[in-house]
């Protein structure tokens, strides 16, 4: 079983916003400069800027500086480890569930 871990708090906690979950979906199609990306929402780019700074830090996403631009593409590590323990967390519960139902058959 794959245990809880601190490092998880700060990318749990990025995904929790709707705003940086739907950045993720767009990046996670094709890694975007920030104003391609901003033109696909209805909010100013420095507010997409702080959701990008905040998945950055989280180690979601990373980020490429090509001349003036920044790219940003998804950081998969970081959402396998969510992945994982969300996976770890299920597979327990099903364990469990197996166990009491042959418990009841027999």
């Amino acid at each position: 079983m794959v245990t809880y871990s601190r490092e998880l708090d700060p990318v749990l906690k990025a995904l929790g916003d709707p705003v940086r979950r739907e950045i993720v979906q767009h990046l996670a199609a094709e890694p975007l400069a920030v104003r391609p990306l901003a033109e696909r929402f209805d909010i100013s780019r420095p507010a997409i800027s702080r959701h990008l700074r905040i998945l950055t830090e989280a180690g979601v996403l990373t980020r490429r500086r090509s001349g003036r631009e920044n790219h940003y593409r998804v950081e998969p590590g970081a959402l396998r480890r969510v992945e994982r323990w969300l996976h770890s967390l299920w597979t327990g519960h099903l364990g469990a569930l197996k166990t009491l139902v042959e418990e009841e058959a027999s």
